[in-house]
């Protein structure tokens, strides 16, 4: 039982670092367009990160339980994977990166598998189409973006500036509320589905059969909501810089735009049961919205880095949980 106690203390531990590291995803935008304060805006998507346990359902967090084959999964190996997310969600923050922590996560829970049971032990089509929404949700969240953008830009283009950018800043606390209701929805979903398996494991809960919609205890929803809010409220402000200041300028019709962009993204993967990356949804709709007025707006040299940094995210933590592993099995550790 101490094992289980000290999986969940690490898997709330990610989560809290999630919210930390992913706060710039939700705050960025509010705060370079200056409608809310910095420390106004982490409270308020600190609120709403935890409410969306009020909203949705946890398909996201079924799917990730059952991610690896419930007959290769033991504590040993959960810790493995959160570590290899832990340390690589650490490093790129402090590199000022905003990379996905659920891709870390799940790198670093495939990563521990394969080091101890080969592809068989994962869930192929899981993983195919997380894997296949590492390029869907910038994408959409760039059209979404653009095309909301595009839309603002023909119907009040003609208006007095002062006065759109007077109702953006109204809409903007909504859309930034949104988004940070999607961001709460998708990510934290992530976290339960790890301690979900750590306790399938353990044996506190039964493994359903495929097709079937994993129960998750109603604590370990809350756990993992608060958890991540806490970790907002604390502020990622090193990637906030690079999110809301070194890609595009935004004005705060563009940030209500790809807030909204990104929102209608998270709502639907989350609905769909599919863990997105929210860091690479917030930047497409970011990418898009600067590129309506002209593609030198995007600043496309940070953005490569940005890129090249979810191109490594999955390798780099799959091959520090794999370090991991190894280094557990050494000093007699069960994996």
């Amino acid at each position: 039982m101490t094992g289980l106690v000290l999986i969940i203390a690490l898997a709330l531990i990610f989560d809290f670092i999630n919210g930390f590291h992913d706060a710039a995803n939700s705050i960025a935008t509010v705060v370079s367009t200056r409608v809310l304060s910095p420390n106004t805006a982490v409270l308020w998507a600190a609120a709403f990160n935890f409410l969306a346990f009020l909203i949705f359902d946890t398909h996201v967090a079924s799917n990730i339980a059952k991610g690896v084959s419930p007959n290769v999964v033991t504590l040993g190996l959960v810790a493995s994977g959160l570590i290899g997310a832990v340390i690589w969600d650490l490093l790129t923050w402090w590199w000022a990166l905003p990379t996905s922590s659920s891709h870390a996560l799940l790198g670093g829970l495939a990563g521990a598998a394969l080091v101890k049971a080969g592809p068989s032990a994962l869930d192929m089509s899981f993983f195919g189409k997380t894997a296949l929404f590492i390029l869907v949700a910038p994408l959409l969240g760039s059209v979404l973006g653009f095309s909301l953008m595009k839309a603002v830009t023909v119907l009040f283009g003609g208006r007095p500036h002062r006065g759109i950018d007077r109702v953006s800043r109204r809409l903007q606390l909504v859309s930034a509320a949104l988004y940070s209701l999607g961001h709460g929805g998708n990510d934290a979903q992530k976290t339960m589905g790890i301690i979900v398996a750590a306790l399938i494991a353990n044996q506190q809960l039964v493994a359903v059969a495929a097709g079937k919609t994993q129960h998750v205890p109603f604590w370990v929803v809350i756990a993992c909501h608060a958890a991540m809010g806490l970790g907002t409220l604390s502020g990622g402000w090193r990637i906030v810089r690079t999110m809301g200041m070194k890609i595009t300028k935004l004005e705060p019709v563009g940030g209500c735009c790809a807030e909204t962009a990104g929102a209608i993204t998270l709502f639907g993967a989350t609905a769909l049961g599919i863990p997105v990356s929210t860091t690479q949804t917030i930047t497409g709709a970011i990418v898009g919205v600067g590129s309506v007025r002209k593609l030198s707006a995007v600043r496309w040299g940070v953005a490569g880095r940005v890129i090249w940094a979810w191109v490594f995210t999955v390798p780099g933590s799959a091959t520090i949980s794999a370090l991991a592993v190894l280094i557990l099995r050494a000093v007699g550790v069960p994996v």
